[in-house]
């Protein structure tokens, strides 16, 4: 089995957050997406060894903020690469709290919707969140970043954690 077409799977990136009150936790994922219009609601699938899995099921709501193509390799670390665990991921940057409470970044983000879940479902390594728009709005009309686009032109790789991750 070549497991490299999966990688030919068209998604994007996106910062999920949430605050459950104690912590707020948050990071990059390639899994939104929207699954119904009636009413509106989008899923995202978290890995259960991040730190912003354990904040989403505690607190039942999450931001989802589309990363545009604004974004560089530093933005994507911040958010990609290290744990809520032990830093604030939104200290310096400019960010907004939605209507539920939980932050998303207004730079490098086109867009972003506020989830209360409304379901969550094993996966396995991972929880795959279904959530109901309460809030959302349009940041800048920046193309969204594609995952094609991170792994083409900003050479990004893929971490251990990630749903996509084929290791070698």
């Amino acid at each position: 089995m070549d497991a490299s077409a999966l990688y030919k799977f068209s998604s994007g990136l996106y910062v999920v957050s949430a605050d459950d009150g104690e912590r707020p936790g948050a990071c990059i994922v390639n899994t939104g997406l929207q699954v119904t219009s009636t009413p509106y609601q989008v899923s995202v699938t978290v890995n259960k060894d991040n730190f912003t899995c354990g904040v989403i099921s505690r607190a039942g709501h999450f931001s989802l903020a589309v990363v545009d193509e604004s974004a560089d390799m530093l933005f994507v670390g911040r958010f990609g690469f290290r744990t809520s665990a032990e830093e604030d991921k939104y200290d310096g940057i400019a960010s907004a709290t939605a209507s539920t409470g939980d932050p998303y970044p207004t730079e490098h983000a086109c867009s972003y919707v506020a989830c209360k879940v409304v379901q969550t479902v094993d996966v396995g390594t991972h929880l795959t969140f279904v959530g109901e728009v309460v809030d959302a709005g349009n940041l800048s009309s920046v193309a969204p970043m594609t995952y094609a686009y991170y792994h083409g032109t900003l050479k990004g790789k893929t971490p251990p954690k990630a749903s996509s991750y084929v290791g070698a």
